[in-house]
């Protein structure tokens, strides 16, 4: 039986593994997927190593660390350095990263004629959907609380502030990849900035997903049209399932594994 889990902290809230299973059931395949709560990112490898696992996703917060671990990393990831999904070939472990291609899965068809975004933090999951919506032509400003991450974004010629140095600009969708909101009452940025942001915005996107967060209920209490991340969640998914199964995904796959995400 093939063995897969995800690594993350926190991670007991993840739907990934009812979504997995729901796919490796439909694809005729023998395998089981958990849950593993890491601290130090670093043991990712070992652990993997010691469990016999064929594959695993990475969450917040190991997805840099996860790419040091690897013994080779393919496609966006290289460039993001950041790794959501390893599969094992031939006793190597591989790294890529399917965020990107998730988010913009996770978006289209749902607006129109976006032409600028700003991200808020500076993490993996950031970088992927900066990544991701630069190869779209898509004007992106990055937001973070300290100058320490940004460097990868500057390099890359994004435009980018630290809280202290904001502008406030008008942007088609503003993008929450913070944990702020996810176990607790946070907004990922001062609520009066935040408040300025969104009514200049078109539509607005948060990471997190089985929860609405302080940042969506502020969104929806200003009547902007709002997404969490469950489909985000939903693509990177497929594409995940996709590399470890080596099946494209047809949409009755895809379907059985968003009805399994309505399942507790």
């Amino acid at each position: 039986m093939g063995k897969y889990t995800i690594f993350g902290n926190p991670v007991s809230h993840s739907k990934s593994p009812q979504m997995q299973q729901a796919g490796f059931a439909y694809l005729g395949l023998k395998c089981f997927y958990s849950k593993t709560e890491v601290t130090n990112g670093e043991d990712i490898k070992k652990i993997f190593l010691n469990h016999k696992l064929q594959g695993a996703n990475i969450t917040v917060p190991h997805k840099e660390v996860a790419f040091g671990l690897c013994d080779k990393v393919i496609g966006d990831a290289n460039d993001i350095k950041a790794v959501n999904t390893i599969k094992l070939i031939d006793s190597k472990l591989v790294g890529y990263n399917t965020d990107g291609a998730g988010f913009v899965m996770a978006i289209d068809n749902w607006i129109d004629d976006i032409s600028s975004a700003l991200i808020l933090g500076a993490g993996g999951t950031a970088k992927s959907i900066a990544v991701a919506l630069k190869h779209q032509n898509i004007k992106t400003t990055i937001l973070n609380r300290s100058k320490q991450k940004l460097g990868f974004f500057d390099s890359l010629n994004f435009k980018t502030y630290t809280h202290d140095m904001f502008k406030i600009e008008s942007y088609d969708i503003v993008i929450n990849t913070t944990t702020a909101g996810l176990n607790d009452t946070q907004y990922p940025i001062s609520k009066d900035i935040l408040e300025k942001l969104l009514h200049r915005c078109k539509v607005v996107f948060d990471c997190i997903y089985g929860k609405k967060t302080p940042f969506l209920k502020l969104a929806s209490k200003l009547n902007k049209p709002y997404k969490d991340g469950e489909d985000m969640l939903l693509y990177q998914g497929v594409k995940a399932l996709e590399l470890w199964s080596e099946k494209k995904a047809d949409k009755k796959l895809i379907q059985v594994m968003k009805e399994s995400l309505k399942t507790l």
